[in-house]
């Protein structure tokens, strides 16, 4: 039987990394329900090895303030290096967003104590009422990680679906040290990363420019013989 696919491009359409959220909580059933939705991505041998830490309410607010306060004076030691190095396409698509972004909220090129300050904002959660750090089992290796990856993008684009914004962030796994002490973290589980999510602040410019993709021909080989 055919299904409509017209949801789900409006989903992928709609979707955008949110970096100004509103105070409001999401309610303990939505969050929920869009768990439930992510919990049918697909894995390696169904191994399923994702594991969700989620704040609420207080707990997001100390977490935040320890946050930033550390990584404030501490440098990043994500236990998944960072890449070595973007070039060439992937430099150019990086820049691209950091302009975007910067122009966004009015930050000059060049001006590397502003744009150093908005980096810092990830730290802060963006203001978000919720933060999720996502491990998976360390035995696994790269395909937990990438089983993690697909949940990750189908949480978002589920919360996305119930009214929900996020932003999936590199930074929130850049101080693994801390994380692991105040979510009390086993050390058989690797941090992938985080997601800070909740409600847009749409009257906030940082959340009206979207970046563009690359044409199909861009990434895609035909091989016929």
């Amino acid at each position: 039987m055919a299904v409509t696919l017209g949801g789900f491009e409006q989903l992928l359409a709609e979707r955008y990394s949110c970096r100004a959220f509103l105070p409001q909580p999401v309610a303990t059933g939505t969050i929920e329900r869009i768990l439930a939705l992510a919990q049918r991505t697909p894995s390696w041998c169904n191994a399923q090895p994702w594991q969700a830490h989620i704040t609420r309410g207080a707990a997001t607010e100390r977490f935040r303030q320890r946050l930033f306060e550390y990584a404030s004076i501490h440098k990043a030691e994500p236990e998944y290096p960072f890449p070595r190095e973007y070039r060439g396409v992937y430099l150019e698509r990086r820049r691209a967003c950091g302009f975007q972004l910067y122009e966004a909220v009015g930050i000059a090129r060049g001006d590397r104590e502003a744009s150093a300050r908005q980096t810092m904002e990830n730290f802060r959660l963006f203001g978000a009422p919720h933060a999720m750090i996502v491990t998976t089992d360390e035995a696994l290796g790269v395909y937990g990680v990438l089983d993690c990856g697909a949940w990750v993008n189908n949480f978002m684009l589920a919360a996305r679906g119930l009214g929900v914004a996020s932003i999936a962030q590199a930074a929130l796994a850049a101080h693994p040290k801390l994380t692991r002490e105040f979510f009390g973290i086993e050390e058989d589980r690797r941090i992938v990363c985080g997601i800070s999510f909740g409600y847009e602040n749409a009257a906030q410019p940082v959340n009206r420019f979207r970046t563009a993709r690359a044409e199909i021909a861009g990434v895609v080989r035909w091989l016929d013989e």
